[in-house]
């Protein structure tokens, strides 16, 4: 009895130990793609429906130019961070910080930093 439950326990430790080997092996690091890297965007901040227009619906967004022509990135759903009614007022020079996607046909940033000029 005991050689039987000796070989099985042998058995199991010669099926993990290479198994185990094979997952400690250093693995590198997953580089970010360009879509995913944090990217500053400095132009007018304000709502996307009432000062830019893009939305059917209040939401933040910044107005950036590129090439010449005036872009409009949405801020990405934040569940944490609310729409902040004072962006419906009119609009304000800043910087936001955060990556960049698109959702909808439409650009987006996930926020990371918000700074307004004075």
């Amino acid at each position: 009895m005991n050689r039987i439950v000796f070989g099985i326990a042998l058995a199991l430790i010669v099926i993990a130990v290479p198994a185990r080997a094979k997952s400690a092996e250093k693995k590198e690091p997953v580089q970010a793609t360009d879509a995913q890297k944090s990217v500053t965007l400095t132009g007018q901040i304000g709502c996307a429906h009432c000062a830019f227009h893009v939305t059917s619906e209040c939401a933040d967004a910044i107005r950036v130019s590129e090439n010449g022509k005036a872009v409009v990135y949405l801020f990405a759903a934040d569940p944490a961070r609310k729409h902040d009614m004072s962006m419906c007022e009119g609009v304000r020079d800043g910087k936001v910080t955060g990556i960049v996607g698109e959702k909808d046909g439409k650009k987006t940033i996930q926020v990371r930093k918000i700074e307004f000029g004075k």
